[in-house]
């Protein structure tokens, strides 16, 4: 005859709003730096972009006939923090809404809502934004520690005016502003024959200073000390697994480590890539969104290291300097192809009959 076996259905004591606080928490240190070196400009675009996925989420589940309280799941905050996080300070009022719109309304509330979406809404918004206003993402501003020459980022009334009507409107062009990031300014260096690491001397680059995050790049993505601390006290409190991290910059690291030594002129050496870009952001809280990574150990070390081999190749041949978004949307579609062969074992599966 046939055993049926109830499920053993223990519960882990936690819930989405506290994973949801947890992740937020973990994200601090990163938030602080952001503020350290750009301000006012931080503040804005983070509150604004917190506030602007709650109302949309708000309005969605209300246009769709479902309980508005779930808002209260912190999932929205959340998102409109990471959105922001991965968003230039510069970034204008009308881009935030834009990318808070295509996250929450178009990556996550038309699939379903939270638990059905198939990318993660925030990185989702980011590559949406990054091809549609190319010059927008990729123009960086230099951080008030290096001492920017004409804009005093902890002065809330600069700020604000450049976040709603922009740099321009204080007289100044973007060029007197702006920085090229370590990433860009070596792939800009290379397409003009100059090796890497003549790029990286010329650049000023230290590894002190990318670890600590003294340095231009998206909110989030500048300190690499910061992001370890958070993807630290995330592993600590078991909120994520070590598979997918540790794979991803694993990947990483291997690749570099492999082609820098083959021909260092050509090839980044490993702790460029490490602490370059938002790959350390990528790899601790992006790649292991829970509802858009496989469910299982061995598809995680399978998906984190197509996130490595894709986030290197991007940045090495291909046409932007940062891969480690494009990687994590790309490996999402290939999740459910990686968990119909990484199966979980059935409980109770293999019992004789």
């Amino acid at each position: 005859m046939n055993m049926l076996i109830s499920s053993p259905h223990l519960h882990s004591g936690d819930s989405v709003r506290a994973t949801m606080i947890t992740v937020m928490l973990a994200l601090t240190p990163a938030v602080i730096v952001s503020v350290y070196l750009f301000g006012w400009l931080a503040v804005l675009l983070i509150v604004s972009s917190i506030v602007c996925c709650m109302v949309l989420e708000w309005i969605s589940l209300r246009m769709m006939g479902r309980s508005a309280a779930a808002i209260g799941d912190g999932s929205a905050a959340l998102t409109g923090l990471f959105l922001a996080l991965t968003l230039p300070a510069t970034t204008p009022w009308w881009m935030v809404l834009i990318g808070c719109f295509m996250a929450i309304v178009l990556a996550k509330q038309i699939y379903g809502g939270l638990g059905y979406n198939l990318f993660n809404p925030a990185l989702a918004a980011r590559v949406v934004l990054l091809i549609s206003f190319p010059l927008q993402m990729t123009t960086w501003i230099i951080p008030m520690h290096a001492g920017n020459p004409v804009i005093n980022l902890y002065s809330l009334q600069d700020c604000a005016q450049v976040f709603f009507f922009g740099i321009k409107s204080l007289g100044h062009s973007i060029d007197a502003v702006s920085m090229a990031s370590a990433l860009g300014y070596v792939k800009t260096e290379w397409t003009r024959g100059i090796a890497v690491t003549d790029a990286l001397r010329g650049y000023g680059y230290n590894y002190l200073d990318a670890f600590l995050g003294r340095e231009a790049g998206s909110l989030g993505e500048t300190s690499a000390l910061a992001l370890l601390l958070g993807g630290i006290y995330l592993l600590a409190r078991h909120t994520v697994t070590w598979h997918i991290p540790f794979s991803y910059l694993g990947t990483v690291a291997l690749l570099a480590a492999i082609f820098s030594t083959i021909n260092p002129g050509r090839f980044a050496p490993p702790m460029f890539h490490l602490m370059a870009g938002g790959l350390m952001l990528c790899a601790f809280f992006m790649a292991t969104d829970p509802v858009s990574s496989p469910v299982t150990p061995a598809g995680r070390l399978v998906f984190g290291t197509g996130c490595g081999i894709l986030t290197w190749t991007i940045r090495t041949f291909g046409g932007y300097p940062e891969g480690a978004m494009f990687s994590v949307i790309l490996m999402n579609c290939a999740v459910p192809l990686i968990d119909h062969y990484f199966r979980p074992r059935v409980y109770g599966q293999g019992l004789p009959k």
